[in-house]
């Protein structure tokens, strides 16, 4: 996968070192502070899936149609509105506002499915998810994503 010739693996190395996200490969042209809300949330959209599969997998039940439905009740649009409400009593400035840039930002038209509203709090979350992504904070990360797979009932039992 790595190897010594200067073809871009020395930077993938390079970016391994500095304790980022062992899945960053490819660095982003720009600072994520500068980079488009709408592509901080198309990178995020991935970044979370991937986190959410991951968790998944964790689990015992490794049924297909299992994985499925249970990865999609926590992508959906309204489950990461939900999500970002439990976020953000616990978001920093900085995060406040990239969740802030990203759900003001012109995403387009919502899917069919999902409510306007509801759409651009899961774009505001996943341009978040990109952004801490980006900044090589997965300590940070997991640390949120930690907040989403406690049940909503113990977690209303914390506040």
């Amino acid at each position: 996968m790595l190897n010594d010739d200067n073809s871009g693996a020395g930077e993938a190395v390079d970016v391994l070192e500095r304790g980022r996200s062992s899945l960053l490969f490819h660095s982003p042209s720009k600072k994520p502070q500068l980079i488009n809300p709408v592509v901080l949330a198309y990178v995020g959209d991935g970044v979370f899936e991937l986190m959410v599969r991951q968790y998944l997998v964790s689990l015992p039940n490794h049924k297909p149609h299992h994985l499925h439905r249970e990865a999609t009740s926590m992508v959906s649009a309204k489950a990461q509105r939900k999500l970002l409400e439990r976020w953000q009593p616990l978001l920093t400035e900085e995060e406040a506002d990239i969740v802030r840039r990203g759900r003001n930002a012109k995403s387009g038209a919502p899917p069919k499915n999902a409510d306007p509203a509801d759409y651009r709090q899961a774009t505001a979350l996943e341009c978040l998810v990109g952004y801490l992504y980006y900044e090589g904070r997965t300590a940070r990360l997991k640390e949120l994503f930690e907040v989403a797979i406690v049940p909503v009932d113990a977690a209303e039992a914390l506040d």
